[in-house]
């Protein structure tokens, strides 16, 4: 037997005759098994940055009878109409439909609101969340001076 397969370095030679009397060699030794790796999990799909919008309700004129509505638009124009001003995270279609129906609704955007006026925040939307809440009091108070009776919450 050649002295190579004896001395194999660190092992004995009963280490060299593996189960069933084979011989083993550096070669053909079992090698110590690698960890499996995990799974990769599923990727969410990513929620878009800009996700939060600005929308206006037009308001019934009825909503004037309202005191609290009054106080808050002193100057206001009646060739304008009344709009209800808010934000949200959902599309401003989802929001109106849920005010509609009373679910985390304002007083006035349920009972008096007539339609949305995309033609007075469209052009804002999306944007992220920070920025929704300062174009809502923005949005507001330039609406406001314009001579709109604006309700904002």
């Amino acid at each position: 037997m050649p002295m190579r397969n004896l001395l194999l370095v660190g092992f004995h030679v009963a280490a060299l005759v593996g189960r069933f009397g084979r011989r083993v060699t550096a070669a053909s030794a079992p090698k110590a098994a690698k960890p499996r790796k995990a799974a990769p999990r599923a990727k969410r799909p990513a929620r878009p940055r800009h996700r939060h919008s600005v929308y206006v309700i037009e308001l019934g004129p009825e909503v004037l009878n309202e005191a609290k509505f009054r106080r808050a638009n002193p100057d206001y124009d009646v060739t304008k109409p009344c709009v209800y001003v808010g934000m949200t995270g959902l599309t401003p279609e989802q929001r109106f439909a849920n005010h509609r129906k009373g679910v985390k609704s304002n007083r006035f955007a349920q009972q008096y609101g007539l339609r949305l006026l995309p033609q007075l925040y469209a052009v804002y939307n999306p944007m992220p969340y920070r920025a929704a809440q300062e174009m809502e009091v923005e949005l507001a108070i330039g609406l406001r001076e314009q001579g709109f009776g604006v309700w904002q919450a």
